[in-house]
């Protein structure tokens, strides 16, 4: 079934103008209030242009289209990952950038997913949304996608020829600032800066102009060619340890049938509990071949094992150090390298590396 599309500033084939391909998933930002039902319901998104008229005023071609389901980022799913990685992939020749407007509770997710689905992406990415739905007065959803919009349609002026994107890479932009998609993590619901990045530096802020970080911006690789992972595996599990998890817990978890992978969430630089159960247990998943990646449950700082006699056993046992990646870089990474790798070794050394500048190896 084809996708509803919508065309804002259209320009002739042979414009120069740059050209932005937006794709709408659902999520608050579509939302307005229905006075008959006394609550917040979604509109029709091709209609936007009624709602944000500065859409109008900007000077590169926007082509809208919407997800012939749209949804609460709540329920977003691999399935959808899948199919956002299509739309970009079919549309890679035919734009210059891509606008992702999804909901924020799982945006962090979907960026750091297809971060590692789009390989060889030398073009924008950028994944918006709003803490406020459109229909409301205060709302942030303006500024966010109108600036949105702007980064993926930047040029370097600085660089050597023309039309080298600003930021060739998958991003998180909120509030202001932009984010390293896989570095991103929501940690605010009730704030608009709903968004932050503890162990890598934002990539730009915009105020009054947009000034952007450039040593820090993934480099641009034009000669690559785009492929797109398609295949998850969603057989992985998070375990969150606790002062006073018990072994009942643990093993429930780890033992999950046809478990592959498991992201482990420590305390501080990835320290664990020392009990021989909780060792053995671990240590017998392992052997069975599920992959344990060693995550910190703190916002910033990494993951040291072998620091703390608490986290030496762990590197012993052949946990793998997730070093300072977040957890939903953590979770996303294993789904995806799970459905493209076999071989064992391989693929541990792969989880312990930066394969898309999710992590400081």
């Amino acid at each position: 079934m084809p996708y509803k599309t919508v065309h804002i500033n259209p320009v002739s084939p042979t414009s120069s103008r740059a050209s932005v391909l937006v794709i709408y998933t659902g999520g608050t930002f579509g939302m307005v209030y229905d006075p008959k039902a006394s609550q917040l319901v979604p509109f029709d998104f091709d209609r936007v242009s009624e709602r944000l008229p500065e859409l109008n005023r900007l000077d590169f071609d926007i082509t809208l289209i919407t997800l012939n389901e749209i949804i609460d980022s709540s329920n977003m799913k691999p399935a959808v990952w899948v199919e956002l990685g299509q739309i970009i992939q079919t549309n890679y020749d035919q734009y210059d950038s891509f606008v992702i407007l999804h909901g924020t509770d799982t945006m962090a997710y979907t960026a750091s997913a297809l971060s590692f689905m789009l390989v060889g992406l030398s073009k924008p990415v950028i994944l918006t949304g709003a803490q406020l739905p459109i229909g409301v007065a205060r709302s942030d959803a303006r500024e966010n996608f109108i600036t949105a919009l702007e980064i993926a349609a930047a040029v370097d002026s600085a660089a050597v020829g023309e039309g080298k994107p600003m930021v060739p890479e998958v991003c998180v932009y909120f509030n202001s600032l932009l984010l390293r998609g896989n570095r991103s993590t929501k940690h605010e619901s009730v704030q608009f800066n709903a968004f932050a990045s503890e162990n890598y530096p934002h990539l730009a802020n915009a105020g009054v102009s947009i000034d952007y970080n450039r040593p820090y911006i993934r480099a641009y690789q034009p000669d690559q060619t785009l492929h797109l992972r398609t295949e998850i595996d969603t057989n992985v599990t998070i375990l969150k340890l606790f002062p006073g998890i018990t072994q009942p817990v643990v093993e429930s978890i780890v033992n999950i049938r046809n478990l592959r992978g498991l992201v482990l969430e420590t305390f501080g630089a990835g320290n664990a509990p020392t009990d021989a159960w909780f060792l053995d247990t671990l240590k017998e998943a392992i052997d069975r071949g599920v992959l344990i990646f060693n995550v910190s449950q703190c916002e910033g700082g990494r993951v040291t094992q072998g620091q703390y006699q608490t986290s030496k056993q762990l590197l012993q046992i052949g946990v793998v150090s997730g070093a300072d990646i977040t957890t939903e870089a953590a979770i996303t990474k294993l789904m995806v390298l799970l459905g493209q790798e076999r071989d064992p070794i391989r693929l541990r050394a792969l989880m312990s590396q930066s394969i898309s500048g999710e992590m400081t190896a």
